[in-house]
């Protein structure tokens, strides 16, 4: 008989997939501070030398979750331009309310200097996310003649971080669909035609 086993090197990768998960939701109960690395192997169900292989610190978990957050949503399929880039904010909410891992990566982004890192790579990562779709827009006669895709791609990441960290604050981002909403209605007033926005529509939340 043939014993099937699991190639080392697979092994390998689902282990630190594990561990970095497990990483994810402990930094999103506790936050940077609170986190331990026993608190970690406990929820990973491994060993020290099983965390230690992968991440030689707590703080190397950290930046590694920071470095995955794309990496933990999948982003909606939609016509690309703004009502793609609409859709991406409030599936990103959705995301916010309901999976962990990536929430403790946007934790993490937020509470950086809590641990002695400056790092804007998420945030960018986001604005060229965003930029994209801009472009697509623009190629759309979307966008109004006086817009800077850039800059506004920029603003949109500042305007949708203070929006969910309020969100957060009151509410565990209960109402965050909500405050969304309402800040594409006055966004689209700056950046779109009249006629591309009497054709967007803000999904049902």
């Amino acid at each position: 008989m043939v014993v099937l086993t699991e190639p080392k090197q697979d092994r390998a990768v689902r282990t630190r997939e594990i561990i970095l998960r497990a990483a994810a939701e402990v930094f999103d109960e506790l936050g940077y501070s609170g986190a331990s690395i026993s608190k970690i192997m406990e929820r990973a169900g491994v060993t020290p030398g099983g965390v230690y292989f992968h991440f030689k610190s707590k703080l190397g978990l950290a930046q590694a979750v920071l470095a995955s957050q794309q990496g933990f949503v999948e982003l909606p399929d939609s016509s690309p331009g703004l009502q793609r880039l609409i859709d991406i904010t409030f599936h990103l909410a959705h995301e916010l309310q309901h999976n962990a891992v990536f929430r403790a990566s946007v934790r993490l982004a937020v509470e950086q200097e809590e641990f002695g890192v400056h790092d804007d790579t998420a945030y960018q990562e986001w604005a060229n996310q965003f930029h994209a779709q801009l472009l697509d827009a623009r190629r759309a006669g979307e966008l109004r003649d006086d817009v800077d895709e850039r800059a506004f791609a920029n603003l949109l990441v500042g305007a949708y971080t203070g929006t969910q960290i309020f969100s957060n604050m009151a509410s565990k981002r209960a109402d965050l669909p909500e405050r969304i909403t309402v800040m594409w209605e006055y966004l689209l007033r700056a950046i779109a035609t009249p006629e591309a926005r009497a054709r967007l529509v803000m999904p049902e939340v």
